[in-house]
């Protein structure tokens, strides 16, 4: 059993690896994110918003959908973490 994990472990970083090796590296002025919409946020946000600060407009009204999911998940993580410990509570009582 312990082998079959350190295989897993070994073949979960080797995807990992394999995944990352085409990336850009940080920072980099000419990767696709520094090339792409980035300076049309920077350029627009203030024209398009009205607000001078580029990531709270990114964040509350171009990926406000986005922005939302990601609140909904960790809420719904939130409540399932509490919902086992209040049931694992229960069950260390009646024991």
């Amino acid at each position: 059993m312990r082998a079959l994990g350190i295989m897993l472990a070994v073949a979960t970083t080797a995807l990992f690896v394999a995944a990352s090796w085409d990336l850009p590296d940080r920072g980099d002025p000419h990767a696709p994110a520094n090339v792409g919409v980035g300076p049309e946020y920077i350029e627009r946000t203030e024209e398009d918003i009205g607000i001078e600060n580029v990531v709270s407009a990114v964040l509350a009204d171009y990926r406000s959908y986005d922005t939302l999911g990601e609140t909904f998940v960790i809420f719904t993580a939130g409540v399932a973490v509490l919902f086992v410990l209040i049931r694992r509570g229960r069950d260390d009582r009646q024991a």
